[in-house]
């Protein structure tokens, strides 16, 4: 999973309904048990039902109907494993007849290679579809409702009473036959005349209830050194705790009962959802035993009447490959939620595992540490095994720091394997560890009823007998589930013709923004909705027929659901500054699905309705955060994700550098994993193990495949034996590659999947969110050249200062310098760049070009390690917007700049007569990147950066007739690039919009031409600044304007660092008073070979990582250290320590004799310097005393 992307993924449902709203159910008496155990006064979890049946043989729950079980549960003396039997059915043969594990290999034999199309994965094929209606849908005769389940709102308003839809699934015959006539009803029942003659007026009203929902997307304004600093200090002042738990590598799936719904990421009723029913079912198979399919329906029925949602990690060998592929199929809860009071509540992790045993769903490993030991340890031990971390010592090593441990009912090391994507931290309340306690001493594990199992058909064995499409997998997966876990298949299949309208998308979204909100719930959603529209956030709206309103449907009650799918992580950064200036906004959840009904009223209830629309809930007092205390929302909301290097080596340099190894060559190929291992900030010497691991890579697999590039979601099938091999060569290799062997060959089974990854983390990760940054570099070596280049818009003045740069005669040193002005260059520009790099290596290059994008960037790298050359970016200073780099103010500036142009090279000037298109052009295609972002990624791959003075600071806002005219442009270019791409504006469907558009321009910006023209700063002084810096860049003297950026690096040891200086002047105070160490030092040259001194206090290779992890406590601190005796021998010299404490702590060292070490000769090492003592007692060593004892101020450091 990418990364990512994806310790908490996107995903959020609403539910747009007129059904009145009951109290939430909370009679159980089970719950008050729990209130002593999860603190007073708080809001906590509805127990379910089956909490008394788990401590009695007592039924606590109304009874039910009684449900076929989805598989037949029997006895095989002849295997001990747990295998999914088939109902039979009417004829007696078995729906998976012949897929039997005994049969499991001829079959896969008998497959076809998989071939994956390219339908996108937010337009599901298989999901609902619609058609025209001819009718309303009538009851089905003969079928009984088993029960009603109660809805649940946001108010106590009556505001309709809507029957359900419910049928009886008690024989799994009748409940097929009455999905067959379900759909026949459905193709009748929906009628796109209907939407478009409900007129809203002012007795429509709209309802909106949330179905689904994950997370919301937090993302830290502050590096991840400061948010590590700052979880540090609010662990060590007690006002929080820090919770860490595994991310296991898979998909998002989140479900809310058969009617409420199963969703992945951003999309529900396709293949994705149909594999995380399955899996979920078969969880409840195999933790119930017998009782599966009566837990199951119960289940579904309390996830209903209490309008709650769960979601999980889908972890399975079926659909894609991520980082590896794990051995069993399985789901672990991440998030539990009640959706029934207006914003969603998440339950916190004392609650989530108290639901999970109750229910017997599979945990995930979390640990907790609530001290600044503790904490400090965990950070520490991360950088320790960030670069060769697996599960097995990771695991191992936070058991044996944190403050409480739980383990996961999943194993990951049993389910999963050894690669373990990450971590995943985030401070809580400092009053979980309490809660955690509480929990763990009074809801033990729940017992596994594994008595005589036999389970039909696994997964892998459906979807290889399944194999034509993946509407034939997903109808295989869900009958086979069973309908006691899976009654109704609307969600996939609605109707057998017909597809989305996007004129309904449209206007479905129009006439909900447009009616009155029948509750709080309701307005709150209309909010956020209004708000991205307006602020046009990369977001689409998608509305689709809710079929399981069927029963309710008419003129003037219409359902949908609406998919808000998030194209952007920018949209979150950019929503997340939206609520500090509006602190009362609902937050913007990852994934969005809504569903939607559009009611009249009457005036009676159309006054009720007003009132509900105020009524407010409080979740967890009035905090927005996820956790209740009192801390501030910045301190509350504080994650940062945690990915190793094992895990980082196989998707982001393996998997998802496949496209640029066979589209771009090993050339571009090597650029690319070497960009990315300099973004994460790994080590110099793991970065060599991997180049040469890498280029053996990109040789075997392009000799292997040819020019038919290896699918990303079967690259392990190669990438696996390949590592493996590798990793048998050498200990090292070894330690490189993690784990390896044991490949689990998915190509037999895996799913159809039409369109790409779910979790969308396939694609190439240009600019990773590091948890490790690259220092920027200091210098640029005189000997080597250097390319000028300028990541601007045309009008940002590039030219006119190239001019300055030659008029000033260069940048201060011996070295030429050559300008190439891309308007005059015949051919490609940038090869004809690499051309004069090669003619003059050591020249200054000022390539007057735009160079706006990464595909240049790569270009420019390539130049520099080919040519010996450095390059440095120069851009216009900008405060740039949430989305690009560039403000609406700058961007006035560039075109009205252009607009003043006469007779130029480009012919870009007040004769072009799409200017203004142009400008808009190179403008889009820096978006997606706030300013913050595109400054990183520049000083990522650069090392430096030279801003340009552009705007005055004190200047008046733009006038709005400018902003309108631009604003009115960028809208035109997006309706333009959405219809004819990259087409010239004079041409297409919009050309007699662009020629009126670029007329009002032309006149807005000239009758403000005053006011643009003061604005600016005068450009003899912004050429100076630039000319400045860039003198500096070439004598390397150099700092980067952006903020520090600390190192992040993995760690070896833990040491005491001592003033060198201070040694030094001690070493010669000594020869000073005693000829045997004058003549001792006489040829030792000290003075240059003694550059670092320290005193080692453990190591990881010798004493472990949490040995080293432990002194993260004193990190940085200082305090006495002791010099006590001088010992040296032919070979080697040190210097005895005697360490002092801290905060009253003695610090201790690991090493039997503390000692810094100050020479070692021809044939030994620095560690051998740990022999002295026993050198000396052998008589091969000397000793000097150091009378009274030298004390030093040191530091305690990790290197």
């Amino acid at each position: 999973m990418s990364a990512t992307s994806r310790g908490f993924i996107r995903a959020f449902t609403v539910s747009l309904s007129s059904s009145p709203p009951p109290p939430l159910h909370s009679s159980n008496s089970t719950a008050t048990v729990v209130s002593r155990f999860l603190g007073a006064g708080r809001r906590l979890l509805p127990l379910p039902p089956c909490f008394a049946l788990s401590r009695s043989l007592r039924t606590a729950v109304s009874p039910r109907r009684d449900s076929d079980l989805a598989a037949v549960i029997s006895s095989n003396k002849h295997k001990g494993q747990k295998k999914w039997k088939a109902k039979k059915n009417q004829n007696g043969s078995s729906m998976m007849e012949g897929t039997s594990s005994s049969t499991t290999d001829t079959i896969i034999e008998q497959l076809t290679e998989l071939s994956i199309s390219g339908t996108p994965v937010n337009e599901p094929s298989a999901t609902i579809q619609f058609g025209n209606v001819v009718q309303n849908q009538t009851s089905v005769p003969g079928l009984k409702t088993a029960w009603e389940p109660r809805s649940y709102g946001t108010t106590t308003v009556d505001v309709q009473s809507l029957p359900g839809n419910q049928i009886n699934v008690g024989n799994q015959t009748d409940a097929a036959t009455v999905t067959e006539k379900k759909s026949i009803d459905l193709s009748a029942a929906f009628r796109p005349d209907l939407l478009e003659s409900f007129n809203v007026d002012n007795t429509t009203y709209s309802h909106a209830q949330i179905r689904a929902t994950f997370y919301p997307k937090f993302e830290n304004e502050k590096s991840d050194q400061e948010v590590r600093a700052r979880m540090i200090e609010m662990v060590s002042r007690g006002l929080a705790t820090l919770e860490v738990s595994l991310k296991h590598s898979g998909s998002l799936f989140m479900y809310a009962g058969h009617e409420g719904g199963a969703y992945a990421k951003n999309s529900f009723g396709n293949i994705y959802t149909a594999v995380g029913t399955f899996v979920l079912g078969t969880m409840f198979h195999e933790s119930w035993g017998a009782l599966a399919s009566k837990k199951q329906a119960d289940f579904n029925e309390f996830l209903e009447n209490n309008r709650m949602c769960v979601s999980m990690e889908l972890v399975t060998a079926v659909l894609g490959d991520h980082g590896q592929r794990p051995k069993e199929d399985y789901v672990v809860v991440t998030a539990v939620t009640e959706l029934g009071h207006g914003k969603p509540r998440f339950y916190s992790t004392p609650e989530i595992i108290t639901f999970c045993r109750e229910w017997r769903l599979p945990t995930n490993h979390v640990w907790l540490f609530s001290t600044r030991k503790s904490v400090t340890s965990f950070f520490a031990a991360f950088d320790a095994l960030c670069e060769e971390g697996t599960a097995t010592p990771v695991c191992k090593a936070l058991d044996e720091v944190a403050d409480i441990s739980v383990p996961g009912s999943k194993d990951h090391i049993k389910s999963q394997g050894e690669i373990l994507e990450g971590l995943v931290a985030r401070i809580v309340s400092r009053e979980s560890s309490k809660h955690m306690e509480d929990v763990l001493r009074n809801f033990s594990i729940p017992p596994v009823d594994e008595a005589g199992l036999e389970l039909g058909p696994n997964l892998r064995e459906i979807c290889a007998a399944n194999r034509s499409d993946e509407k034939q997998q997903v109808k295989a997966l869900l009958e086979i589930v069973g309908s006691s876990f899976c009654p109704d298949t609307v969600d996939w299949f609605g109707q057998e013709a017909g597809d989305r309208s996007r004129t309904a998308d449209k206007s479905v979204l129009t006439k909900f923004l447009q009616a009155h909100p029948a509750d709080y719930s309701t307005k709150k959603l209309q909010e956020i909705v209004r708000l991205m529209r307006e602020k046009r956030f990369p977001a689409a709206f998608k509305c689709y027929y809710n079929f399981h309103k069927v029963d309710s449907l008419s003129k003037d009650n219409l359902f949908y659901r609406m998919v808000i799918h998030v194209h952007s992580d920018s949209a979150f950064r950019r929503y997340q500054k939206e609520m500090r200036h509006n602190p009362q906004l609902w937050p913007l959840y990852r994934g969005f699905f809504v569903d939607i009904n559009l009611f009249k009223a009457n005036k009676e209830r159309a006054a009720e309705l007003a009132k509900a629309s105020n009524i407010t809930y409080k979740v967890n007092g009035s905090s927005d955060t996820l956790v209740s205390n009192d801390l501030a929302d910045e301190d509350a909301n504080l994650m940062i994700k945690l990915k190793f290097l094992t895990y980082k080596l196989r998707t982001f340099l393996i998997r998802n550098g496949l496209s640029v190894l066979f589209k771009e060559g090993p050339s571009a190929y090597r650029n690319y994993y070497l960009r990315q291992m300099n973004i994460w900030g790994t080590s110099a010497a793991k970065q060599r193990e991997l180049s040469k691991m890498l280029d053996e890579w990109a040789v075997f697999i392009r000799r292997k495949c040819g020019n038919k590039q290896l699918s990303s979601d079967l690259y392990l099938s190669e990438a696996e034996p390949f590592l493996e091999q590798y990793a048998k060569r050498s200990p090292a290799n070894q330690a490189l590659i993690g784990s390896a062997g044991n490949l689990v060959r998915s190509e037999d089974f895996l799913a159809i999947i039409e369109g790409v990854d779910e979790e969308g983390d396939l694609g190439r990760d240009h600019v990773v969110a590091s948890s490790t940054p690259v220092p920027a570099k200091e210098t640029v070596a005189k000997q080597d050249g250097l390319i000028v280049f300028f990541p601007g818009i045309p009008g940002c003045a590039k030219s006119a200062l190239c001019k300055e740069i030659l008029t000033a005669g260069g940048l201060g040193d011996d070295r030429p310098v050559h300008s190439l002005m891309g308007d005059l260059i015949k051919g490609r520009y940038w090869q004809k760049i690499a051309e004069e790099r090669r003619k003059k290596p050591y020249s200054i290059i000022l390539a007057d070009k735009n160079a706006p994008n990464e595909e240049v960037w790569r270009q420019i790298e390539d130049m520099c390690r080919s040519t010996r050359a450095s390059a440095v970016p120069v851009i216009p200073d900008s405060e740039g917007t949430d989305s690009n780099p560039f403000s609406i103010d700058a961007l006035a500036v560039f075109i009205f700049r252009v607009l003043q142009r006469v007779n130029h090279p480009g012919s870009l000037d007040k004769a072009s007569p799409n200017a203004g298109y142009v400008l808009l052009m190179f403008y889009h295609l820096y978006e997606g990147k706030d300013r913050k972002l595109f400054e990183a990624e520049l000083m990522d791959r650069f090392g430096s950066l030279v801003k340009m003075p552009l705007l005055k600071s004190d200047r008046n806002p733009l006038p709005d007739p400018a902003k309108s005219v631009l604003e009115e442009g960028i809208n035109l270019y997006k309706l333009h690039v959405g219809r004819h791409g990259r087409l010239e504006s004079t041409k297409g469907t919009y050309a007699n919009e662009w020629a009126k558009w670029e007329k009002k321009l032309r006149e807005t910006l000239l009758s403000n031409a005053e006011y643009l023209n003061d604005i600016q700063v005068p450009f003899e002084f912004a050429a100076g600044k630039v000319l400045e810096q860039l003198k500096e860049v070439a004598k390397g003297d150099f700092s980067t304007p952006s903020a520090e950026r600390k190192k992040l690096g993995t760690i070896f040891f833990a040491a005491v660092s001592l003033p060198v200086s201070e040694v030094q002047n001690l070493i010669t105070n000594i020869s000073k008073t005693n000829t045997n160490v004058q003549a001792f030092i006489k040829d030792k040259r000290l003075d240059e070979t003694l550059t670092k001194a320290h005193v080692t206090l453990a190591h990881k290779r010798s004493h472990g990582v949490v040995a080293v992890a432990n002194y993260g406590q004193f990190l940085n601190r200082q305090f006495p250290v002791e010099l006590t005796a001088f010992l040296f021998s032919d070979k080697l010299a040190a210097l005895e320590a005697r360490l002092g404490s801290i905060d009253g702590e003695k610090v201790d060292s690991l090493n039997e004799w503390p000692h810094v070490t100050v020479w070692f000769g021809q044939g030994a090492s620095a560690k051998d310097a740990n022999t002295l003592p026993q050198l000396l007692l052998q008589g091969k060593a000397n000793r000097v005393e150091i009378d009274p004892p030298s004390v030093v101020s040191g530091e305690v450091r990790f290197f």
